[in-house]
């Protein structure tokens, strides 16, 4: 009998395929949320052996850790939020000027005699109003406008800036309400409140996007509109919300950054949407959309407020700071491609 005989034949005359390669299981593995997820962590660990390395007890300090995690607090917020609008096929460059705005119109001496009349919490919901209502004219204008979603932030960006300054006449608003800087700057068993805020937005962040039909919406939202659209999905309404939703943490932001700073200022903000943005791809969130990660977003988070800790604590300057951070951008996006032609090839 020849090998021919002993051969089996596949069904339909389809040649049989052997167990995957070695090569195509590391790559499956690396496309992987798990992968990725590792890739970061190893990250992560690389830089915190970096700064032991350069700085020793100074950077492995309890204090040192607590001072990392409430500067990746605020920005870590943003960024939760901007991973639902970038799953969902969009982007946001106005962020950082919505936090402006929302921190200026939450200061004003009106609002603050208000909340000194019945309470701080005043303070907050005119924050997160504010934050709301810029995403919600984003939206509406990129949903239903039918604009691009650049164009629109870009403008946004520009008018929150200069509404920002207009009403604060390019002033610092000091908060005088004492209990709004006290509850959001204290800690519990040791830990910041912003820690603990940033902990909560991220778990819940990560329930939405992954536990939820609203979730499974954003993802197919940003994967195919139409076959969306199809399938029942009202685009328009969902892609609105979701600006809704990244408004709300910028205004949520903004509160964390007026109780870091105890004042409203139009500059606050400045440069948090190109964080937000790195943080989101940095994480494995495709910028084109149709798959979010907020665990991988808060990992990216952490290796950026890392790195500058480690920079900051190294007396380097800030312009080596960006540079470093432009080729880690440059470098988590051609990992990406690589990754995914990699999954794609058996």
């Amino acid at each position: 009998m020849t090998a021919q005989t002993h051969a089996k034949q596949a069904p339909d005359g389809a040649v049989p395929q052997g167990p995957p390669s070695g090569r195509a299981r590391i790559g499956a593995l690396l496309s992987s949320p798990a992968g990725r997820n590792l890739g970061l962590v190893v990250a992560l660990l690389l830089l915190c052996v970096i700064g032991m390395a350069t700085v020793g007890d100074r950077f492995g300090s309890f204090d040192n850790m607590m001072t990392i995690l409430r500067s990746a607090s605020v920005i870590g917020v943003i960024s939760v939020g901007m991973t639902f609008v970038i799953t969902g096929g969009g982007i946001d460059l106005s962020v950082g000027a919505i936090v402006a705005l929302a921190s200026v119109w939450a200061t004003t001496i009106a609002t603050q005699q208000m909340a000194a009349d019945f309470h701080w919490i005043v303070i907050v919901t005119t924050a997160l109003l504010v934050g709301a209502g810029a995403g919600l004219v984003n939206g509406l204008l990129i949903a239903y406008g039918k604009m691009a979603p650049f164009i629109v932030t870009l403008a946004m960006m520009a008018a929150a800036r200069g509404l920002a300054e207009l009403i604060s006449d390019k002033r610092t608003q000091v908060v005088t309400e004492r209990g709004l800087i006290d509850f959001f700057g204290g800690k519990v068993l040791g830990v910041p409140v912003l820690v603990i805020i940033f902990a909560l937005v991220a778990a819940g962040g990560w329930l939405l996007l992954n536990r939820t039909t609203f979730g499974r919406r954003t993802l197919a939202v940003g994967g195919n509109p139409e076959a969306a659209r199809l399938a029942g999905i009202d685009v328009r309404r969902h892609t609105t919300i979701l600006y809704v939703l990244l408004g709300l943490a910028c205004g949520l932001a903004a509160v964390m950054l007026m109780a870091r700073t105890t004042a409203g200022i139009a500059t606050h903000g400045s440069m948090y949407e190109l964080d937000a943005i790195a943080a989101v791809v940095i994480g494995g969130t495709l910028l084109s959309g149709g798959r979010g990660t907020v665990v991988g977003t808060v990992f990216g988070v952490l290796i950026f407020m890392t790195l500058t800790n480690v920079f900051v604590l190294n007396n380097l300057d800030t312009s080596t700071q960006a540079v470093a951070k432009g080729a880690i951008i440059v470098a988590a996006v051609l990992l990406q491609q690589r990754v995914a032609s990699r999954g794609s090839t058996p």
